[in-house]
């Protein structure tokens, strides 16, 4: 049994895509967010950068203690070591899905991620930093078409935690794009989302956080937007 430390974030829906393919079985410990239920010193002590998601598998390979994992290209890359699936078996394989699985740990996903506080969260609409995270939105995209050209998927023919990483960040609607101008990239998001395992692993957002759609209240912007050193004890 695996526990899933999840919200219905982008970051939380890679885990549960990855769950759900592998016929892993799960439960989900609900961490609200926007309630600051990151800050709980039981949570701290498994994901100690107050972020979901995070997991403790209680049934490691080595017959150990359980073993907790935060970051969620940490998680995936433990899960694929765990079951031996979605990743490729061949070394160039293996290097063509980390590069790839690093490219969104380090620039789809923050670079998204500062395009929708700006265009959606900040107080105030500040135009050069809106052009500059939608404008950074579109070269990534553009960067992931070009590589699923004549590929089904990012790492070649074989569905990885690269592909995982990278879907849920894909949300032109929210960011600025449009699929139009990206048509390899638009292909592979439909065979993704068209996979039964999608299915399953979205559906868990009405169970979890059946209100889900963005930030509602200044206590909310207040305790995801207002942290500082202050809040790491």
């Amino acid at each position: 049994m695996i526990d899933l430390y999840y919200w219905t974030t982008p970051n939380g829906h890679k885990v549960t895509l990855f769950l759900e393919e592998a016929g892993l079985e799960y439960r989900i410990q609900p961490v609200n967010i926007g309630k600051g239920e990151q800050f709980a010193p039981a949570f701290l002590a498994i994901s100690p950068n107050n972020r979901i998601p995070a997991i403790v598998d209680h049934d490691p390979i080595d017959g150990g203690k359980p073993i907790s994992v935060f970051e969620s290209g940490a998680i995936l890359l433990y899960l694929a070591g765990k079951t031996g699936k979605f990743i490729p078996r061949s070394l160039r394989g293996q290097v063509e899905t980390l590069q790839w699985l690093m490219w969104q740990m380090g620039g789809l996903g923050p670079m998204a991620g500062q395009n929708h506080h700006f265009a959606n969260y900040a107080p105030q609409k500040i135009p050069y930093a809106i052009e500059r995270y939608v404008k950074e939105t579109s070269r990534l995209y553009a960067v992931l078409d070009k590589r699923l050209a004549g590929r089904d998927f990012i790492a070649g023919r074989e569905y990885t935690i690269a592909d995982m990483a990278c879907y849920p960040w894909i949300m032109p609607d929210k960011q600025g794009q449009d699929f139009k101008d990206f048509p390899n990239l638009a292909r592979w998001h439909a065979a993704i989302r068209a996979r039964p395992a999608t299915g399953r692993a979205y559906a868990r957002v009405k169970e979890v956080n059946p209100n889900a759609g963005g930030i509602r209240t200044e206590e909310e912007r207040r305790i995801l937007f207002g942290q500082d050193r202050s809040v790491v004890k």
